[in-house]
């Protein structure tokens, strides 16, 4: 794994009032990219506390048991994007909060190139709830769609956490193409 230079960015939540916390979450993401540039996302379709919004979000999710992060990061994008994975480099730790909900996230981010693709494994929450799906774009679309996708208060929430560290990923990639 090539080392980076990490982000670290502490991000508050100015969309809902904040009240406590009452836990913290350890989480795992990526930015996804394969042989020919593209980039690889999730959309969200939700409609819970939150309230209703489609969103853009590298996929990844909380780290679970024993797990250490590259564990945890390779098994999240199995799930979500059905992808063998090498991972390239760490990216960033985003300190965020969702206060609505009172938690504080600690997202560990990582650049990773995609080998091969194969069938996710999605879970009933993921599919019902969130209605999953896998985003195939290039950088500029990306950007657009988080753009688009900001007109919600959870929109502006994964944008702002997001775009910092795709952009850092775009520049990693164009230094090793």
């Amino acid at each position: 794994m090539e080392t980076s230079n990490e982000i670290f960015l502490n991000l508050n939540d100015n969309e809902w009032p904040l009240e406590y916390i009452t836990h913290d979450r350890n989480i795992v993401r990526a930015i996804v990219f394969d042989e020919e540039g593209y980039l690889y996302f999730v959309r969200v379709e939700r409609d819970d506390d939150f309230g209703r919004a489609t969103l853009i979000e590298t996929a990844g999710g909380g780290v679970e048991g024993e797990e250490d992060l590259h564990q945890a990061i390779k098994r999240e994008l199995k799930e979500e994007l059905g992808a063998d994975i090498e991972v390239v480099c760490k990216l960033a730790v985003v300190s965020d909060y969702y206060n609505l909900i009172h938690r504080h996230n600690i997202n560990n981010y990582f650049l990773c190139k995609a080998i091969s693709f194969g069938s996710n494994a999605l879970t009933k929450q993921e599919l019902e709830d969130f209605h999953l799906s896998t985003l195939k774009l290039t950088y500029d679309e990306a950007v657009n769609e988080y753009k688009l996708r900001s007109s919600t208060k959870i929109g502006r929430l994964v944008a702002n956490r997001e775009l910092p560290i795709l952009e850092k990923a775009k520049t990693i990639i164009d230094s090793i193409k």
